[in-house]
């Protein structure tokens, strides 16, 4: 559900940034017509769609989509114009974008593997690509549960000539993945620190994949897209797909051209999907007494590393305090009205995304923006956890 003609005029007339108390106040006093829809309103569409109006005219974003499942009942909400040169502000199709939120697909397809008993969680590296093998130096090797929750002792990035603008991920390679193993000592010794890593999700993927004999985004395809009935999430949108995106924004405002994955970023960061995908695939992560996968679950949720005793966190707080890591995903504790969250944000090409659900309250949220923008990326996190709290209050 999107803006009608009104809200499309008012989400342009403020020319000031307002806050989000100020612009509740606002609207709440101009008594403004909502859009209207074919069935009544229901109460999760009037939190849903408020927010996001609100979001929009704070953030001043080009466009913002809002999306939220709780119970099984669903709400997603459009703002904004979708891409340069469109006259349609996003919805529940529009593909973007979701950048790091790809870890936790890949923290999936681990959980999915272990279940299966194909791969083991503290399985070393080395024995699925031998030539990522780090120096003797670390007193163990890095296993595949140190990838998953970003304790490998690995820089954020692997080091790489960059890009052409046009693909800007071509120097990031394998071959550039065992140099840098086989050069330099690990930062840290595996499992003792936490520092948030690409470079270590990508590792992940190619350790997958060879355990599976398969390519990665097939793995992916087959463990979880298919199975979840998720056919608007990959890594290269089709030609009936393209129309649907929706376009990011650099730092100053421009239109981003839209560009290659690569076959390499697939564990770290290469997915476009939709609001409508990103929904179902949290009302699955919410079932968890479910029968079906519920061992896959299981794996997927558990908190493997938890913050207390760690010598240091860096890179995994901004969009909320991590207390505890599972599979790719960041849990925070519950804390006075908000549950337990597991969350994780993603930004890339000019998008800015949030997956957000408290699994015991049965509530998921997804938020995107194309702009990038590190003030409104980190709002749209906080919103996304405030508004956890207020629809299932402690």
């Amino acid at each position: 559900m999107g803006l009608g003609p009104r809200n499309r005029l008012l989400s342009r007339a403020p020319s000031a940034r307002v806050g989000r108390r100020q612009a509740m106040a606002l609207l709440a006093g101009a008594a403004l017509p909502w859009p209207h829809s074919a069935r009544a309103e229901s109460l999760l569409d009037e939190a849903v769609g408020f927010l996001g109006q609100i979001l929009f005219l704070e953030l001043k974003v080009p466009a913002l989509v809002i999306g939220v499942v709780k119970n099984g009942e669903t709400s997603i909400h459009g703002f904004g114009l979708r891409a340069a040169g469109s006259d349609s502000e996003p919805d529940g199709a529009s593909l973007f974008r979701i950048g790091s939120i790809t870890k936790a697909f890949t923290g999936q397809v681990l959980a999915s593997l272990a279940a299966d008993k194909i791969v083991g969680l503290a399985d070393p590296l080395a024995k699925y690509v031998p030539d990522f093998t780090q120096m003797a130096s670390a007193n163990r090797p890095i296993r595949l549960i140190d990838l998953a929750t970003h304790s490998a002792g690995l820089p954020r990035e692997v080091p790489h000539a960059p890009g052409a603008s046009d693909n800007p991920f071509l120097g990031i390679t394998k071959a550039a993945f065992a140099a840098w193993l086989n050069a330099n000592p690990l930062l840290f010794p595996p499992g003792t620190a936490v520092l948030y890593s690409n470079f270590g999700f990508d590792l992940l993927a190619a350790a997958l994949s060879v355990a599976a004999g398969k390519p990665y985004p097939d793995l992916l395809a087959e463990r979880v897209l298919k199975p979840l009935g998720l056919s608007d999430t990959s890594f290269a949108p089709s030609a009936d797909q393209t129309p649907r995106l929706m376009q990011g924004h650099g730092f100053h405002d421009e239109p981003l051209p839209f560009v290659p994955t690569g076959d390499v970023i697939v564990g770290s960061g290469g997915l476009y999907s939709t609001p409508r995908d990103l929904l179902r695939w949290l009302a699955w992560h919410l079932d968890r007494f479910g029968a079906d996968r519920f061992d896959e679950r299981l794996i997927d949720h558990a908190a493997y590393l938890r913050r207390d005793g760690l010598t240091s966190v860096l890179g995994l707080d901004e969009s909320g305090r991590m207390d505890a890591l599972s599979l790719g995903w960041v849990v925070m504790d519950a804390e006075g009205d908000r549950p337990l969250i597991l969350q994780k944000a993603g930004g890339l090409q000019g998008v800015f995304s949030y997956a957000a659900f408290a699994p015991t309250r049965n509530v998921g949220v997804v938020i995107a923006i194309n702009a990038f923008n590190l003030g409104a990326g980190l709002a749209i996190a906080k919103a996304a956890n405030e508004l956890i709290a207020q629809l299932t209050p402690r």
